[in-house]
């Protein structure tokens, strides 16, 4: 069976559409499902600007239907994933708005540091939206939100999240392993952990410093002694010393 979305039987009056050469200027027409077409005044290639390819992220034939795309628009594959992460993190959360709250908002500290310190944006946004993703499991099975308990119970719902999803095993395994130690740094840490550790702890400052405010100094030790990347430092200042 073919894609629908290629099937050219689907297709309306928008599938043939004209976009303007970046480099000339120069009308350039695209189908639809074409990657890539190449000027015909000024010869520069150029992807198609209304390509969508979100399926990618999560259909099981992705390889075989996008395996020819450029390399610049295949980067963009791994990044489509963090969208399918959040919303089946809110699903799993339902009506617990608190909790999907604070992984949104751990999740836009970590896009800003990640993309900053050239961490694997993959991986950071699945964990960030998926750290806490075991809270409920501890509380129901242990009794308490206690961040080890977190740490068994995370794991398991993580990876049925992101193999419902078909992520890579790869990324799985690196994500599962972030949620299941995600409280306890090791000695030695990958920079993907770095950057959610600290993205987490910016918001648990943040939330923090609300309710029971700290001043200036107390701040900068803890910025100074607890974080792990320079963008992250530079993100709690702006949150918590130059907002506050």
């Amino acid at each position: 069976m073919k894609c629908p979305g290629q099937d050219t039987q689907y297709w309306d009056k928008n599938a043939i559409f004209e976009a303007k050469c970046p480099e000339c200027g120069h009308v350039v027409e695209f189908f639809k499902d074409d990657s890539t077409r190449k000027c015909d005044k000024c010869g520069h290639r150029f992807i198609n600007p209304k390509l969508d390819f979100g399926c990618a992220a999560y259909c099981q034939f992705a390889e075989q239907c996008i395996g020819n795309l450029p390399p610049e628009l295949l980067a963009q594959k791994d990044d489509l994933l963090k969208d399918r992460v959040a919303i089946e993190m809110k699903r799993f959360f339902k009506t617990d708005f608190k909790r999907i709250g604070h992984a949104t908002r751990v999740a836009r500290y970590a896009e800003r540091i990640g993309k900053s310190e050239g961490a694997n944006m993959a991986v950071v946004m699945s964990a960030a939206y998926l750290h806490d993703i075991g809270i409920l499991a501890a509380e129901q099975k242990h009794g308490s939100t206690a961040g080890k308990y977190q740490e068994i119970e995370g794991p398991p719902i993580a990876r049925s999240i992101l193999e419902k999803l078909k992520a890579p095993e790869k990324l799985i395994e690196e994500v599962c392993d972030i949620v299941g130690h995600h409280h306890h740094p090791r000695d030695e840490e990958t920079l993907n952990f770095k950057v959610l550790s600290d993205a987490d702890l910016i918001e648990n400052l943040d939330a923090q410093h609300k309710e029971s405010p700290m001043d200036a100094d107390r701040l900068s030790k803890i910025i100074d002694k607890s974080f792990f990347t320079k963008a992250g430092r530079a993100e709690v200042k702006k949150v918590l010393l130059v907002k506050k």
